[in-house]
């Protein structure tokens, strides 16, 4: 999320306030496990979203979806994912450029990653227009039968119950309305751990993004294609 123009105090409330109770997710060993042959074939993961996908203020081979792609690769997953994160985006943005980005691509993506939100958070975007915006991202998705993962945000109480509740329900209405795997809050696995963000309040350092790799790998493998036709097979 682009921070740009953006105050710091608008930021921390961003991650001090968020309404969450979740127990810290350990780091999984998964990174350091030893490296499983990679095989099978090739499946694209479209990574689109913002500043959290675009790898702010870290080494390019450090954000997260080149790291993810490491940790897929390192269970013998053989993925390629696609960095399509632009820092400061809104939702309005993502929906601007969503078709651009598909027309464009090499190959049509097994799975996309959709992450965005934060940026409305805050600039105070109605949670309805947040809404509208997701709404046409996914149905651009689903119009090419793109199965989707989408990553949830909360709201800080700040802005007040009615905006919280309607902003936190948007991202599981949503899953619901399109079928997608959900992550609930993306941010969930250090935003109370303050060494694990940067000094802005709100981007994570590059061990942070381990950290949300590790947290989400899990629901990547399951939201692949070829994962729900193995467990469709096994049942």
């Amino acid at each position: 999320m682009g921070i740009r123009g953006l105050s710091i105090g608008a930021a921390a409330l961003f991650l001090a306030a968020c309404n969450s109770e979740a127990p810290v997710v350990e780091e999984v060993d998964a990174q350091l496990e030893e490296a499983l042959p990679v095989m099978g074939p090739e499946q694209t993961i479209l990574a689109f979203g913002d500043s959290l996908f675009a790898g702010y203020q870290v080494e390019q081979d450090e954000g997260y979806p080149e790291r993810l792609e490491a940790v897929l690769r390192g269970r013998g997953i053989n993925a390629q994912v696609m960095d399509a994160g632009v820092s400061g985006d809104t939702t309005a943005e993502g929906l601007a450029r969503i078709a651009f980005v598909l027309d464009n691509a090499a190959v049509t993506p097994d799975l996309a990653i959709v992450e965005l939100g934060g940026n409305d958070l805050l600039r105070g975007i109605s949670p309805d227009q947040t809404r509208a915006n997701l709404e046409g991202i996914l149905k651009e998705l689903a119009n090419r039968e793109i199965p989707t993962l989408l990553m949830g945000m909360r709201a800080p109480p700040n802005y007040g119950p009615e905006f919280q509740t309607a902003f936190d329900e948007l991202y599981p209405d949503l899953a619901q309305q399109f079928d997608t795997a959900l992550v609930p809050f993306f941010l969930e696995s250090i935003y109370e751990r303050r060494e694990l963000i940067m000094d802005d309040q709100i981007h994570p350092t590059a061990e942070g993004i381990e950290v949300l790799v590790a947290a989400t790998v899990d629901d990547v493998v399951a939201a692949l294609p070829e994962a729900e036709e193995a467990q469709g097979e096994g049942s």
